[in-house]
């Protein structure tokens, strides 16, 4: 039985013809779209779509990572604090207890926080000696640097104990598991409270902390 559509040269050639104009619409209506909203609106539209890359990629300062304490005063910091703001900008600060106190009341000035004087009163005593005038304030413009060589074991192992072993015993890092940016996080810290490091070795020790020290962080650890 012959098939009605190649019957004759005539019907090949109108299936052939609605083919070519159904396939030349969409092209038709692309050009359109592109001379109506010109080349400005497409390279916005590009480079909006490619702008979270570059937001990732841009360096931002090492904020502090503090661990929340235990027992009353925890559940103070859970009622009263953490409700509007967390509590790593604690440690941009070095304060005794009257510094402390009045540091809260001037962060609070616009905002009616009903701590009551107890509660109060166990904030700013474990404020005072977790972030006291004794300890060492975060760095607020610390920026992590990309490193292109990294430590092998031994290299590692022999930077570890040149910075770390004149305030601690090497087993204090041999037994902690972090991931890299909290070991960041410490190493940055530890830089601070005198640990002999410049960028570009904190960098790749942490990187190679993260790599042979590495795990998922938790509050226990």
């Amino acid at each position: 039985m012959r098939n009605p559509l190649v019957a004759t040269g005539l019907g090949v050639g109108r299936v052939l013809s609605a083919s070519a104009k159904a396939t030349a619409r969409p092209r038709r209506s692309a050009l359109r779209v592109g001379g109506l909203f010109g080349p400005g609106v497409l390279a916005l539209a590009l480079a909006l779509s490619v702008s979270p890359v570059a937001a990732q990629l841009s360096p931002r300062p090492t904020r502090p990572n503090v661990v929340p304490p235990q027992g009353a005063v925890r559940q103070v910091i859970f009622k009263y604090c953490t409700s509007c703001h967390g509590i790593d900008d604690y440690a941009y600060n070095a304060l005794d207890r009257t510094g402390w106190d009045a540091h809260i009341t001037a962060k609070h000035q616009q905002v009616n926080v009903p701590l009551p004087a107890t509660d109060r009163a166990l904030l700013l005593d474990w404020l005072a000696m977790r972030f006291g005038p004794t300890t060492k304030p975060f760095p607020r413009t610390y920026v992590a640097r990309e490193v292109t060589t990294f430590f092998s074991d031994a290299e590692g192992d022999a930077l570890l104990k040149r910075a770390c072993t004149s305030c601690h015993a090497i087993d204090r890092v041999n037994s902690a598991r972090f991931t890299a940016d909290r070991w960041r996080v410490v190493t940055v810290d530890m830089r601070e409270r005198g640990a002999k490091l410049e960028d570009e070795e904190l960098e790749r020790l942490v990187e190679w902390l993260g790599r042979t020290r590495g795990t998922n962080d938790s509050d226990r650890q």
